[in-house]
């Protein structure tokens, strides 16, 4: 979360004095609405893959169901939230007095709970489309 601290500091910086609240209000909403988005759904979208996994996102941990007994997945949950979260945080500074709360709330909604999840899964579950497999259907990335 210290890099949200970072975020804000860095681009109440670069803005007009009458904007500050608003970058502080937006990378305050990024952390208290992405991190719920990221538990409910972006989670199992980024790293649910079953047994027969889909190529497009995860299907499995809504609400973080059967997490709660291994401290390694609590840990993976943590650690990329907070890069999810951080990744709406670097667009709010790059649309920094462009844009109305409400666009940027929905856009972050949109972004930790479907476009980061999704493209996550494609590349760091092992299950995802740009998982390479060999003609027996085995992982080789």
């Amino acid at each position: 979360f210290f890099m949200h601290s970072g975020f804000i500091l860095l681009e109440s910086g670069m803005v007009r004095f009458k904007n500050t609240q608003n970058i502080l209000v937006k990378n305050l909403l990024v952390v208290t609405v992405g991190f719920p988005c990221w538990y409910v759904i972006g989670y199992p979208l980024a790293f649910g893959a079953t047994d027969r996994p889909s190529m497009f996102a995860g299907s499995k941990f809504f609400f973080m169901q059967g997490l709660w007994e291994n401290k390694d997945a609590l840990r993976l949950w943590l650690f990329q939230g907070a890069f999810c979260t951080t990744a709406a945080t670097i667009i709010s500074g790059a649309i920094a007095e462009r844009t109305q709360l409400k666009g940027f709330l929905t856009f972050t909604v949109l972004m930790t709970s479907v476009i980061y999840p999704v493209v996550v899964y494609w590349g760091w579950s092992g299950s995802g489309m740009l998982n390479f497999t060999n003609d027996e259907g085995e992982s080789k990335s």
